[in-house]
């Protein structure tokens, strides 16, 4: 377990199994960390709950100052972090950097944010107001996932401190480290207890779920994991974010260039392995430019793996999952265009993978893969592809390419999802939001309206007493 804060009840703790990590990228270990005990749980809970009215006392300017304290130790610290990341997680450096430095970018954002986040007011009788205040929801359990797992915290610990709650942080037992170092780096910025760190496994998560003096879950991670943790709220009252699985479509109409659809299909579904919560998940490409998109995208997998830099997957239980989609697809009758096996030496390593003539009762059509896999179904007509991709459980997000106005109009109607993408895989406007459908799950998970998540909202009616007396 780690603890960022000074409490000696906490640090004197009974510690639980710990976790051991062994990087994917070569096979070496990046270490061990002791695990959290179910007394550890409880108190980190009350003493969250014990400081939390003073911190909702602290004016949020005050709050956000001390978040902007809080990306400067973050930003000290990125290059440390980035590299324990990449070791970790085998995300490449690069993009780890990158990923701190969103979550810099974030903290300063909720900074910002935080102190003008305001009500609405009403007007009734001349001699009467009516407005709505903002007020915390208390203690906030956030559970963030290990594929981008700087960025990703940093957002909800932003919105939730800086709208007056108190965080207990879980990170991902694949990265503990990660999440102990990132929780060393912050909580120096807060007062005692408003920010603590727990590190562990799933039971820990389970652990946290169960107390029932939490006020917000946040989770960002599988959708069965999210559904038990909204099952459980529904016995604490507790309000809960999610951002969990998809299984994202992408459809590839009939008149855009087959050469820079599979441009773009690569990159959704091969960017970081394949490990991003919006990665192309399944492609349906229309019949006229199918064979020159199916060589292309070939090329690209083919490339992407012969580079030298392409990641490994988080561990080998991944990886093992991820080839076992893929070859219960090849056995089913999908052609293997481009990798599709597991290659020999240390690590996680899995090749960009091609699968074509892909169905739909695949399991690498009808679930999340979460790895660098490509699988596609070639349509006859824009329509059935659209019908094809508005199938399923999941409403996380669809990606649309396409020159026809009147398709993408169509395609941002009829698909279920929090957010369609049309000519781009990957992008969007700073501080956007979204809310997943689904089991994908619920809420506002970024941007602004992430604070009204984490707030609750009080109605005030003002009125005059009368004039005069008896």
């Amino acid at each position: 377990m780690s603890v960022q804060s000074q409490a000696p009840s906490l640090l004197d703790a009974q510690e639980g199994a710990s976790i051991t990590i062994v990087s994917p990228v070569d096979g070496t270990e990046v270490g061990t960390l002791p695990g959290t005990a179910r007394e550890q749980v409880a108190l980190a809970v009350s003493l969250a709950r014990t400081v939390q009215p003073e911190w909702a006392a602290t004016s949020p300017a005050d709050r956000g100052a001390a978040l902007r304290r809080a990306a400067a130790a973050l930003r000290d610290g990125a290059r440390e972090l980035a590299e324990l990341n990449t070791r970790e997680t085998g995300k490449p450096f690069s993009d780890s950097l990158g990923g701190i430095e969103a979550g810099i970018s974030t903290l300063e954002q909720y900074a910002e944010l935080g102190p003008v986040h305001r009500g609405l007011s009403l007007r009734g009788a001349v001699t009467a107001t009516d407005y709505t205040v903002a007020e915390p929801r208390g203690v906030a359990v956030l559970l963030t996932p290990w594929n981008d797992p700087v960025a990703v915290a940093a957002g909800l610990i932003g919105a939730a401190l800086v709208t007056g709650n108190t965080v207990i942080h879980k990170p991902s037992e694949r990265c503990p480290h990660v999440g102990e170092l990132l929780g060393r780096l912050l909580q120096p910025s807060f007062p005692d207890g408003v920010l603590t760190t727990l590190t562990g496994g799933a039971e820990v998560g389970q652990m946290i779920t169960m107390e029932t003096d939490v006020d917000v879950f946040a989770h960002v991670g599988s959708s069965a994991t999210g559904a038990r943790i909204a099952r459980a709220a529904v016995l604490t009252g507790a309000h809960v974010i999610r951002e969990n699985g998809g299984n994202d479509p992408l459809i590839v109409d009939a008149d855009v260039d087959p050469v820079w659809a599979a441009g773009q299909a690569a990159l959704g579904a091969f960017a970081n392995a394949g490990q991003i919560c919006t990665s192309v998940e399944r492609i349906y490409v229309h019949r006229d430019i199918a064979e020159p998109f199916l060589a292309a995208l070939t090329e690209e997998a083919r490339t992407r793996t012969a580079s030298g830099s392409f990641p490994p997957l988080v561990d080998r239980r991944m990886r093992d999952a991820v080839d076992a989609q893929v070859s219960e697809a090849i056995r089913a009758g999908a052609r293997c265009l481009a990798g599709g096996a597991v290659p020999e030496g240390p690590g996680a390593h899995y090749p960009a993978t091609v699968l074509a003539d892909c169905t739909g009762t695949m399991t690498v059509m009808t679930e999340e893969t979460f790895g660098p896999v490509a699988p596609v179904t070639v349509v006859d007509t824009f329509d059935e592809g659209l019908r094809l991709a508005a199938a399923g459980p999941y409403g996380l997000a669809a990606s649309v390419l396409t020159g026809s106005i009147a398709h993408a109009q169509r395609a941002i109607a009829g698909l279920a999802v929090g957010t369609v993408k049309v000519n781009a895989v990957f992008g969007g406007a700073p501080g956007g939001s979204a809310q997943p459908r689904g089991i994908s799950g619920a809420g506002f998970g970024y941007g602004p309206e992430l604070l009204d998540e984490f707030a609750l909202v009080k109605v005030v009616h003002i009125s005059s007493p009368p004039q005069g007396g008896a």
